[in-house]
């Protein structure tokens, strides 16, 4: 049975959630829900497609009956590629899924550097407690801040196994918008002292290494013009922490890419194109940076990832 539910223009969430937890926080309400404690809810967003893995990785998941909040790979290559640019930009993004998410979810249980806001299944006994009615803070990223409360709330984190897909946007403007709202999001609910500095300082630390990326970035220019001697620790660890975010390009982008359905020559440009990409993404993301640090921050842009059929004239 398919139950499709429509949120009353009218309604109005108790701590004044907008947005998209205000939707998630209409269903869960006395008089709309209809699932039991034992039930689990699976988030997606509207073109994320599940596969036969990611259908299995569920139903063990949920067998397992060990997790309260559960979260899976996405990738963002296996449809009709849209912009390339963008995508191969995301590989970024499936690296980071594979290695920090992962490690998190797996060995300490609890998402303390970020949390996306689909492929997620959670207990509906958990989601009842937790809640989406998190006032403006938890109404930009507000799976962000749902994990957060989740984890003041001692709730255990696993990783789902199997992946989904998803469309990275379309235009180079909803890519630095998209980001933008994370951005803001994220600062939102970093500095929301509601929430117990325990949960928001892993966090706390992933954002500002985001927000400084307009400083740090200049270093690739300024050391050559202006080269200072740096102890041999610090050297390496500059340089291995630029290596480890070149690695989960290319980790992310074997990721992506099907080796038999491109063959080896496609498949090695792909892995190439998206390190040639990174220069341009690091621009993209300090324009996002500034964007999101001198603007108004209650603002929840939707990405459009729709594609529209021909009109043929």
């Amino acid at each position: 049975m398919v139950r499709q539910v429509v949120v009353p223009s009218t309604y109005r969430t108790k701590s004044g959630a907008l947005y998209k937890s205000r939707a998630l926080q209409y269903a869960l309400e006395p008089d709309v829900n209809q699932l039991s404690s034992d039930d689990y809810i699976v988030h997606l967003d509207e073109e994320t497609l599940l596969t036969e893995n990611s259908v299995r990785g569920i139903l063990n998941f949920v067998n397992s009956n060990e997790y309260d909040i559960g979260q899976g790979l996405i990738t963002y290559a296996n449809e009709t590629i849209v912009n390339h640019i963008t995508t191969l930009a995301d590989s970024m993004r499936v690296g980071v899924d594979l290695g920090c998410l992962r490690f998190c979810l797996k060995k300490f249980h609890r998402p303390p550097f970020l949390f996306k806001g689909s492929f997620v299944v959670c207990r509906a006994s958990c989601e009842f407690e937790v809640t989406f009615d998190n006032g403006r803070a938890g109404s930009i990223a507000e799976d962000t801040y749902f994990a957060m409360l989740a984890m003041s709330k001692n709730k255990k984190f696993g990783w789902i196994e199997g992946e989904m897909w998803e469309k990275s946007p379309f235009t180079l403007a909803d890519f630095v918008k998209q980001r933008k709202r994370w951005l803001q999001g994220i600062l939102l609910v970093v500095h929301d002292i509601r929430l117990p500095l325990r949960v928001r300082l892993g966090l706390g630390i992933a954002l500002y290494s985001w927000v400084t990326l307009p400083i740090t970035s200049l270093n690739v220019i300024l050391a050559p013009l202006c080269p200072i001697p740096l102890h041999w620790t610090l050297n390496f660890l500059i340089n291995f922490v630029g290596a480890v975010n070149i690695y989960l390009y290319i980790i992310g982008a074997v990721r992506s890419f099907s080796l038999v359905r491109l063959g080896y020559t496609q498949f090695i440009l792909r892995i190439i194109g998206t390190l040639a990409t990174i220069p341009f993404v690091v621009v993209c993301e300090i324009a996002a940076v500034l964007w999101g640090l001198f603007s108004d921050k209650g603002k929840f842009y939707v990405v459009d990832k729709q594609l529209k059929p021909p009109v043929h004239v």
